[in-house]
């Protein structure tokens, strides 16, 4: 990453799914001292403040279309899309604070139209590629890598007036353990690239690193968006969190990964999501969200 200017958009939005609390994740890792942490490695920090996201839909029920809090999800990442797009525009790097993940449907919207052949870095144990017709939940929180492939809602895919955002080949998956069945058939028909914990655990975090990095400098991508979903990592390193999942990737493995990718340059944009504040212990999630920030924008021991 080269540019110096980071612009911080918190989006407090818990509509993407079931779980209450995400919404005050954005707050959280500001109390956790983010603001304060990366200027201390000279950058220079621009706080936007938080998106204004709506209320639920009645009784929270899903539609027909099994989408819950359709318009409401929609014209969230309407707006984050936006002023992304306005962030970008003005040289500065996007550094999104969630909420679920659904909201990285708006932060690709507005990433994507800056860069013929976006990479994506997807750090997390789902795939989020489900659809209305795949979702046991109807949670658009499990859909947003899907919606910016093209495939979804038109309400969803068409954010910013333009679809797809991102390409599946441009597309890497670390840490997955999650997976339904939906996904995994669009995995293989779409040619993904998916590090499960079974590569991880195999090969090692610094051979997948690695290998991502490399894949995605052959793919001649002109810019890479990092989605960091906090439950990537293990419950016992991140226990607060929208989903959490089990056997997941370590606090220092994911330190590592954060360090190989600021030493790589590569990453144009980021986003952390997840962080349920509600159910944590002293804001032990957010105090680790903002350390893995720390590495990713070049923080080291020494």
């Amino acid at each position: 990453m080269e540019e110096k200017n980071i612009s911080i958009i918190g989006v407090p939005m818990d509509l993407g799914q079931m779980r209450r609390g995400v919404d005050m994740g954005s707050s959280a890792i500001r109390y956790a001292g983010i603001v304060e942490r990366l200027e201390r490695l000279n950058y220079s920090i621009e706080d936007l403040g938080d998106i204004d996201i709506g209320r639920a839909e009645r009784s929270n029920i899903r539609n027909v279309e099994n989408l819950r809090n359709l318009k409401t999800v929609s014209e969230a990442n309407e707006k984050l899309a936006a002023k992304v797009n306005e962030v970008i525009q003005s040289d500065s790097f996007p550094l999104v604070l969630g909420g679920d993940h659904s909201i990285a449907i708006g932060t690709l919207a507005g990433v994507a139209k800056h860069y013929e052949n976006l990479g994506v870095i997807w750090y997390d144990a789902h795939g989020d590629l489900n659809t209305a017709e795949t979702s046991p939940s109807g949670n658009i929180h499990g859909m947003p890598l899907a919606v910016s492939l093209g495939i979804g809602h038109p309400s969803l895919t068409n954010i910013m007036g333009y679809t797809p955002k991102i390409k599946p080949e441009n597309v890497m998956i670390i840490g997955a353990r999650s997976l339904d069945e939906g996904e995994r058939k669009l995995i293989k028909e779409k040619g993904i690239k998916v590090y499960t914990m079974h590569e991880i655990d195999r090969l090692g975090m610094t051979k997948v690193m690695e290998e991502a990095i490399t894949y995605l400098q052959n793919q001649r991508t002109d810019g890479v968006h990092l989605s960091l979903d906090l439950d990537g990592l293990d419950p016992h390193d991140a226990p607060r969190v929208g989903t959490p999942v089990i056997g997941g990737i370590s606090h220092r493995e994911s330190h590592l990964a954060m360090e190989m990718l600021a030493e790589s340059g590569i990453i144009t944009s980021a986003e952390f999501v997840e962080v349920n504040p509600i159910l944590d212990e002293k804001n032990k999630t957010a105090t680790v969200v903002v350390a893995l920030m720390g590495s990713l924008f070049g923080e080291k021991l020494k």
